[in-house]
């Protein structure tokens, strides 16, 4: 493993507007590439913000313009992009989280979890699927919002002879601000008990139901304290470097996974919150 630099974005976003976000999302990136930063994380449904209008506003896979537009920000800055869009395939919606790579690999995690007391699972469909992801060293899962509360889907799940199988945990999200304490404990939570590095990008702002955002994005390492940290309602672009040496030097002094109770997810059901 080497170091891994993670840029996070936490802005306000329009509402279902999605020309007028990526618009946004570039000025804010300014002159991000290689140079700077590895990663670059963006918001849950950063192109449209957390709407439940899937049926005018999800973008098809084949031909989604947020989708190019990802890629071509990958390929042209020089380091990985993530963030998630509503997108349609196979008939149906989903609330995509999309890894684009500067090579050209593009990757998808659709979320499992869904926001019931939000209609999510009115308009999308969950996916079945954990993914994680081998990028520069670090292994890397990607959830969205609402996953962050569950934690036996997110729990170290490694292969047999192994320790772990992420040491990043990556969380986009439109959380809202009434819940923020919550957002922030689960976070610092899931680092600790996986031995792992957390990243958690969420929206500020207002959205078009009404519902206020307060960010507290946060970069938190594998003791649960914060390396990336600012007052809620504020934008923000920072980055942090992921020091490998000290995840690796922790997990060796520190071996709790070593006590771990071993189970596996089994018989996913692709038709949950249908």
């Amino acid at each position: 493993m080497s170091d891994l630099r993670v840029t996070l974005i936490q802005t306000e976003l329009h509402w279902e507007d999605p020309a007028a976000n990526r618009a946004l999302l570039e000025t804010r990136m300014g002159a991000l590439d290689s140079t700077q930063t590895d990663l670059i994380v963006l918001p849950e449904m950063f192109a449209t913000g957390f709407t439940m209008n899937a049926e005018a506003l999800a973008e098809p896979a084949e031909s989604s313009a947020s989708l190019a537009w990802l890629e071509q920000q990958a390929r042209a800055r020089g380091c990985a992009i993530t963030g998630s869009l509503a997108i349609t395939e196979g008939g149906r919606a989903y609330n995509r989280m999309v890894w684009a790579e500067p090579e050209g690999l593009t990757l998808t995690y659709d979320k499992r979890h869904l926001f019931r007391m939000g209609e999510e699972p009115r308009h999308y469909a969950a996916g079945g699927q954990r993914r994680v992801i081998e990028y520069r060293g670090f292994r890397i899962l990607l959830a969205v919002c609402y996953d962050l509360r569950f934690p036996v889907w997110l729990r170290q799940q490694p292969p047999q002879g192994e320790a772990f199988d992420y040491d990043l945990l990556l969380c986009v999200a439109n959380w809202p601000a009434p819940r923020r304490r919550p957002w922030r404990t689960l976070l610092k939570a899931r680092a600790v008990e996986n031995l792992s590095y957390v990243v958690g990008v969420n929206r500020i702002g207002e959205d078009g139901n009404g519902l206020s955002y307060s960010g507290d994005s946060l970069a938190v390492d594998f003791k649960g304290d914060p390396l990336v940290d600012h007052p809620p309602e504020t934008p923000f672009v920072e980055t942090v470097t992921l020091s490998a040496a000290s995840l690796s030097s922790f997990r060796d002094t520190f071996p709790a996974w070593r006590d771990a109770d071993a189970f596996a997810l089994t018989d996913f059901d692709d038709d949950l919150h249908e």
